[in-house]
């Protein structure tokens, strides 16, 4: 409990320096403009505000009696204001991230501004990454701080039972905190990947879509054949994008997709297994059916992927009912 008190203090003073040092330097907001700043910065200082509010109440305790009694009622107080600020804070983090990346690389300013801050005796030789990082560090570390301190305590007593629900409240705050980051990644692939396919004569569909993402991509062969009378097998490039509810068919160049074609997924998507032997077919062959595409009538085509493992993978993922 006193570890618990005692980084609290220790990561209030390094929010300090990013809130005080960075997100108030005037030499970086005439760099930045406003949208950049407030994705460099986020809600930091509300942040630092809630473990102010924190730190006072487990202060209070703490001089209360110098044995403290228990501190789970006191995390429970303050794990609504922790839901409010940490998840938004830590899912933009990957913005944060993708920023100042940007930034450093082509942004002298920026970067000359930022060494000089970092310079600062009072950052003690840690950059910036370090203290935008402290949220995530902090609320993950509470939750184990709970943990340690629940073992020491007597499972009997009332503050064994605070201790257990503000460890659900805690652990609840982790899980949003990796969802969101989750989603957050989602929704970036549908955008970057919106941008690469072409749907050119293929009537189009909006890739973006709430709850979409993403399941499976990468490289097929396609069966064709040749000459009807001499049957001759020979395969062509595709490439498949498969989404928990849309799968894409494209041949790529260069670094873009021109769709061929698309179907609604699982719904009009179904994958066998062919007795490739029988067939003279590469042992990494499958057949795929799309009983109703962009093209109006059923579609049966024979696909063959680069290994054995990329051939079980695909067919796991055309078949979730399995």
């Amino acid at each position: 409990m006193f570890e618990l008190i005692g980084s609290e203090a220790s990561y209030l003073k390094s929010l300090g320096v990013a809130v005080k040092h960075f997100h108030a330097s005037k030499a970086l907001k005439k760099i930045l403009s406003k949208r950049e700043h407030h994705v460099l910065f986020s809600n930091i200082c509300h942040v630092k505000t809630a473990s102010e509010r924190f730190l006072m109440d487990l202060e209070t305790r703490l001089g209360e009696s110098v044995v403290i009694s228990q501190v789970g009622d006191i995390v429970l107080k303050h794990c609504r204001d922790f839901h409010c600020l940490y998840v938004p804070y830590v899912t933009n983090m990957m913005y944060q991230e993708s920023l100042i990346n940007r930034l450093l690389q082509q942004n002298g300013d920026f970067l000359l501004t930022i060494k000089k801050l970092e310079r600062d005796p009072v950052c003690q030789r840690q950059n910036l990454k370090s203290f935008l990082v402290l949220p995530f560090q902090r609320i993950t570390r509470m939750k184990l701080l709970l943990q340690s301190i629940l073992k020491l305590t007597d499972p009997d007593s009332d503050s064994a039972l605070n201790l257990k629900k503000a460890m659900d409240a805690i652990h609840k705050i982790v899980t949003e905190c990796d969802e969101g980051v989750r989603k957050m990644k989602q929704i970036e692939e549908l955008v970057c990947l919106e941008m690469l396919l072409d749907f050119g004569n293929v009537k189009s569909v909006p890739l973006i879509v709430s709850r979409r993402f993403l399941v499976l991509q990468g490289p097929m062969k396609r069966l064709t054949l040749e000459s009807t009378s001499s049957s001759k097998m020979s395969f062509i490039s595709v490439y498949l994008h498969l989404f928990n509810d849309l799968l894409v068919i494209s041949s790529k160049k260069d670094q873009r997709f021109i769709v061929s074609d698309h179907a609604l997924f699982p719904a009009h998507v179904t994958v066998e297994h062919l007795k490739t032997e029988v067939l003279g077919l590469p042992p990494e062959s499958f057949l795929l059916h799309l009983s109703q595409s962009q093209t109006g009538h059923p579609t049966a085509v024979i696909l063959l992927a680069l290994t054995r493992s990329d051939t079980e993978a695909w067919m796991k993922a055309l078949r979730p009912e399995e």
